[in-house]
């Protein structure tokens, strides 16, 4: 009964929070509750996910199964499956007659219901069917329309590959790789030549080099590489030698707490980044870099900028299954130049957004509001879409900016976008400004197909993209490339 009386209230009350009411005329009486400050609003939002810190003072000791309580307290308790009835987590495309034919009639407590949607069976609950409203139908209808195609795993592939999960080798393919590696064979590489050739993606097999080398990290000069590579990663390690032990002292416990607790929300599902070598690899990268740059220290947000760099300098040694491979397998040098050749790279990325990162971040903010202005320029409908039910760019954007779309993007989607933000001139700190504004307007039919509030956020924060590929990031990058010369005083059009 407390769920119906709670359905019918956000349907019938005329004062719920971001609905217009349908009697009224839309003005000045919809007054949203907005934080008076960003500070209020950082308070009042835990982080970029959804997942709360443990405050565990061991925080250092290892968490074992046996340590994990059996059972969480509820007050609901839904009665078990019987132990003969498995349910099958695998649903293969529905061809005829099958298992779901043959299921045991539902018991009292727990109904399913199966509804066939492009040739694959749903399993539901009654209680999910009957709260089945417009707005979860809407979010669900961009991945109802997609075309039957291969299916990635949910454990997003790492390796490159197309929309239909192949890998990607035409002619043509081959003829860049041919141009990549002769630019990158010369004495002196041509930098403005090889950004060029990189803004439409880099091929697998030198994209490493191609990173370092766009980053800033290694220089243009051949015969210097091997110079600078060697002493770079001598000097990283002798932070760690020099500073790292100094993370359970009092100056610097609460950083390395913090560092310690996102380590494992880092692409968690991703098995690679669960290895225990990996995480402390993570650690070390974002502690020294954190008591380097005492302007920010470490900021939530900043561990996932550390796996693009590190899966890219491990694809040297990987070819395939790089999501799978055990690290530790690797010898020791190798493992030591992977980690070092990451901490430098991402080192090189946020020196140019480290405004990002600092007291209050101001280099979010103000993104943020450039993108609303922006949006407000693109594209009208959506902007007044969002005054009418009171959704602040803040409440979603401020991820976009933070993570770098990583969050809204599988981990390969991001590779191939970073190899156009590493060839564009500012592409973290300008360029993605317009990727954001695009990758906004992508979903312009299902935001306007939205009729409350809460269903707006609720697709803003989970927007699909889990079967996206490079075809799918070149669109979305060449859109940007339109808005940007198409609205190219964006950032400064914005006035307060």
């Amino acid at each position: 009964m407390a769920t119906d009386n709670r359905i019918h209230f956000w349907r019938k009350n005329a004062k719920v929070p971001g609905r217009f009411p349908k009697d009224t005329p839309k003005a000045n009486n919809l007054k949203s509750k907005k934080a008076s400050s960003f500070h209020e609003f950082a308070r009042s939002t835990n982080d970029a996910w959804d997942i709360d810190d443990e405050e565990d003072e061991d925080f250092l000791a290892p968490i074992h199964p046996s340590s994990l309580p059996p059972t969480l307290p509820s007050t609901h308790q839904v009665p078990p499956l019987p132990p003969q009835q498995p349910i099958n987590t695998t649903i293969e495309p529905d061809t005829g007659p099958g298992p779901a034919d043959r299921l045991a009639p539902p018991t009292a407590e727990v109904r399913l219901q199966h509804e066939e949607a492009n040739g694959r069976v749903v399993v539901k609950s009654s209680s999910e069917a009957q709260l089945n409203t417009n707005t979860v139908r809407s979010t669900l209808q961009k991945q109802q329309s997609l075309p039957v195609r291969p299916i990635i795993p949910l454990v997003a592939r790492i390796s490159d590959q197309n929309s239909s999960g192949a890998p990607i080798m035409t002619v043509r393919d081959k003829s860049r790789l041919d141009k990549f590696k002769y630019l990158l064979s010369c004495p002196n590489t041509d930098l403005e030549e090889l950004r060029k050739h990189s803004w439409s993606g880099i091929p697998r097999e030198v994209r490493p080099i191609t990173w370092r080398l766009l980053s800033g990290y290694l220089p243009v000069n051949m015969e210097r590489r091997d110079l600078v590579l060697k002493r770079k990663r001598d000097e990283y390690f002798g932070f760690i030698e020099q500073y790292y032990h100094s993370r359970t002292d009092e100056t610097y416990k609460d950083t390395y707490r913090q560092i310690h607790i996102d380590i494992p929300r880092t692409n968690p599902l991703i098995p690679l980044f669960q290895q225990p070598a990996v995480q402390e690899v993570f650690e070390r990268i974002l502690f020294i870099w954190a008591i380097r740059h005492p302007a920010s220290g470490y900021v939530q947000g900043i561990n996932d900028l550390v796996t693009p760099f590190f899966v890219v300098f491990l694809s040297e040694f990987v070819e395939e299954d790089v999501e799978n491979f055990d690290v530790a397998s690797l010898p020791l040098d190798t493992q030591r130049n992977i980690e070092a050749d990451s901490f430098w790279c991402m080192t090189k990325l946020l020196d140019g957004i480290q405004d990002n990162y600092t007291f209050a971040q101001p280099g979010i903010q103000n993104k943020v509001k450039a993108l609303e202005e922006l949006v407000s320029r693109i594209d009208e409908d959506i902007h007044n879409y969002f005054k009418r039910y009171e959704v602040e760019y803040l409440q979603f954007a401020f991820r976009w900016m933070n993570n770098l779309l990583m969050r809204e993007l599988p981990l390969r989607c991001t590779i191939r976008l970073w190899d156009t933000y590493q060839a564009e001139q500012e592409g973290f700190s300008h360029f993605h400004l317009y990727v954001c504004a695009a990758f906004l307007i992508e979903w312009r039919k299902e935001i306007l197909s939205m009729v409350d509030f809460q269903g707006l956020l609720m697709l803003l924060q989970n927007l699909p993209t889990i079967h996206w590929g490079n075809e799918e990031v070149g669109l979305l990058l060449a859109e940007a490339y339109r808005l940007k010369y198409m609205f190219a005083d964006a950032p400064n059009h914005y006035k307060r």
